[in-house]
């Protein structure tokens, strides 16, 4: 039984955060990660292990790889600040610290180290490294790293290394502000083969005691000939022991080096904004007062109870309660705050600068091909206010850019997957009784992206033969059909458009409701009465041959499909299941039909298009017994307390909100 609940205790008077394992979804391409975080915070402090040893199992130099850290590595080379949850892509996981022990190494292939004694809980990571002996803790407020290592006593050093990172992008800056603090920047972005989505980051990093000695290090370009015969450094990293102002390069960073006592424990500052060091240094000054790691780790705790308490459960397992709040953990994290405490936060698509109102935040990672589909309409039910101020980011973006956002990260659009999923959003949020917020502009941007031609419209840019013949061929997006995925495209919009309908007719916009309602029934162009599933079409409107409806299996191309099967998206149709029956003959035929696609394993539960499918049963009388046994079988299949007990990338928490829900 689920209530809403405010109160910070457990259900055994004991706090529900205990029931969160951040491990969970760290393996099987979960690529979540168990650094600190506070709920919907901007800051987050990861383990980095996905580089510099063969003793990884999975390594970013080596393949595609989208997350900081992954369960089964043990080479660890720092602590990154500013992660993505989650996604398919590569980005951000950079500004990485890392203490050592020794004489000072600056390749991250030497003073990498393995690690034991790991664990992991909201707002909180540690370990120790096995090559120095030292502690590691991390923690975080909603903007700033605090953490903490323990050394074994002897030479000790903390390294930042702006070089490396999870993100694609290169190129930074550091300066040297007094001998414990810096200042700098690194630029981030080109998130999923968007080589122009680039943008900065602004850090601002304390120590807290003085060191004996400090600098900063460059790899330097290989020369040849006489020009090699200049420098000892030729190829490697140098050392910058005379010179103390600032440095800018691909691969640089900064050292800080010490005499330690056996146990001393010094600690290290993080605060970061997206517009400016001077903000990032307003950041740390609001949210941390001194040096006091354990007071930072209180509040990131009772941040996380607060917010994971409004859900009480009782009943189950602890094991079902672990899979059921690690879930609301990871449904927690995105979108994230992007407004500095002073309220300024980058424009979309712009080199300006903008402000919230007081009282108000702005978001960023608004991943919402994925995040439409559940993770709003949990934030609806249970986290309102966030959600107002969601749905205002998502505004200010039309209003600052022109168009909604589809897949914004940090103030940039990467068009990432298709669709016009802001409108689903914000019309489910009005509906759901959530209004302070501006509808009439979000109306005039909705009907702007389901109006605009094609080649002026940046969220249908295949929108034409939409409008004209109400679906899209095969062919539009590339003659040789490469990368095609004509009928995902249709179907979103589909979707968007019965979304939009509704919204006009709220809204007392007749003609407009009628125009979108009859849009959103395209889809019937696409069934197929011989396979009994949606077919792509030709340009000429023939059907598209050969077709397998199975082509599309783990992530095989497919032509009209993106990222899966003719079977993934046939019951793709979540405003017209009724109509869709009929075309299928009738009830009987569409429950078997849609019984099958679970008995013979066509469904996938590691992505999205198909994820609603348990739930269709519930539309017939006398059959929603399929959808509790079949969620329940799905659950307990795929969700489990393990690192990988999520069935694939959750998604910024989509796949998690479906274990919620």
């Amino acid at each position: 039984m689920l209530c809403m609940n405010s109160a910070a205790s457990g259900p055994d008077g004991e706090g529900v955060s205990r029931y969160v394992d951040p491990f969970i979804g760290t393996t099987n391409f979960g690529t979540t990660n168990p650094g600190a975080v506070c709920p919907n915070g901007l800051m987050s402090v990861s383990p980095f292990n996905v580089m510099g040893s063969e003793l990884n199992a999975w390594d970013k130099d080596s393949r595609w790889w989208s997350t900081p850290y992954t369960f089964e590595n043990k080479f660890f080379t720092g602590f990154s600040h500013v992660n993505l949850s989650g996604v398919g892509c590569p980005e951000l996981g950079a500004l990485l610290t890392m203490p050592s022990a020794g004489p000072l190494q600056v390749d991250y292939h030497i003073y990498g180290s393995e690690y034991t004694d790991e664990h992991a809980e909201p707002g909180y990571y540690t370990n120790v490294l096995t090559s120095y002996g030292i502690k590691t803790e991390v923690t975080a407020t909603p903007r700033t790293s605090a953490e903490r290592y323990t050394f074994p006593g002897g030479e000790g050093h903390i390294l930042l290394n702006l070089g490396e990172g999870l993100t694609n992008e290169t190129g930074a800056m550091v300066r040297k502000v007094s001998d414990t603090e810096i200042e700098g920047m690194r630029l981030l972005g080109t998130f999923c083969y968007n080589p122009q989505a680039v943008f900065p980051v602004y850090f601002v990093m304390r120590v807290s005691k003085a060191p004996k000695a400090s600098g900063f290090w460059k790899k330097q370009r290989p020369m040849t000939g006489v020009e090699a015969e200049w420098t000892p450094d030729n190829g490697k990293y140098k050392l910058y022991t005379r010179y103390g102002r600032e440095l800018a390069g691909d691969d640089i960073g900064y050292w800080f080096s010490f005499d330690t006592e056996e146990g001393e424990q010094i600690q290290v500052q993080m605060g970061v904004s997206f517009v400016s060091t001077e903000n990032a240094r307003e950041n740390l000054d609001a949210e941390q007062e001194g040096f006091d790691f354990d007071a930072v780790r209180s509040r990131a705790a009772a941040q996380w109870e607060r917010d994971l308490s409004k859900i009480r459960v009782q009943g189950g397992t602890d094991a079902q309660k672990t899979v059921f709040y690690t879930g609301l953990y990871h449904a927690l994290i995105h979108p994230n705050i992007l407004n500095d405490v002073n309220g300024e936060y980058p424009l979309m698509e712009s080199d300006g600068v903008g402000k919230v109102p007081e009282g108000e935040n702005r978001y960023t990672v608004f991943s919402l091909w994925d995040t439409y589909r559940n993770l709003h309409q949990l934030m609806t039910l249970l986290y309102p206010d966030r959600q107002l101020d969601m749905v205002r980011s998502m505004i200010g973006i039309y209003e600052e850019w022109g168009w909604m956002p589809k897949w914004e990260l940090y103030g940039r659009e990467t068009f990432t997957m298709e669709g016009d999923p802001a409108i689903p959003v914000i019309a489910d949020t009005w509906f759901k009784g959530l209004k302070d917020f501006d509808i009439e502009t979000a109306y005039q941007a909705f009907v702007k992206s389901a109006t605009t031609p094609g080649a002026q419209n940046r969220m249908r840019p295949d929108i034409d033969p939409y409008i004209e013949r109400g679906y899209i061929p095969l062919g539009v997006f590339a003659a040789d059909l490469s990368g095609d995925n004509a009928v995902s495209h249709a179907l979103e919009y589909y979707i968007a458009d019965h979304a939009l309908s509704l919204l006009a007719d709220s809204l007392g916009h007749s003609g407009d409701a009628e125009r979108f309602r009859e849009a959103s029934l395209g889809y019937r162009h696409y069934y197929c009465p011989e396979y009994g599933t949606l077919r792509p079409l030709n340009m000429d409107g023939t059907f598209y041959s050969p077709f397998n409806p199975r082509q599309g299996e783990n992530f095989e191309t497919a032509p009209g499909f993106h990222e899966g099967s003719a079977w993934n998206y046939t019951f793709y149709v979540p405003h017209d299941v009724q109509g869709l029956a009929k075309l299928m003959g009738g009830k009987k035929k569409f429950v078997d039909k849609l019984q099958m696609v679970f008995d013979e394993g066509l469904y996938d539960p590691a992505n999205e298009p198909d994820i609603a499918y348990p739930y269709l049963f519930s539309y017939f009388k006398g059959e929603e017994w399929r959808t509790q046994k079949t969620v329940k079988e799905l659950l307990e299949k795929y969700y489990r307390p393990e690192p990988d007990g999520i069935p694939g990338n959750d998604d910024t928490g989509t796949m998690s909100a479906w274990a919620v829900f």
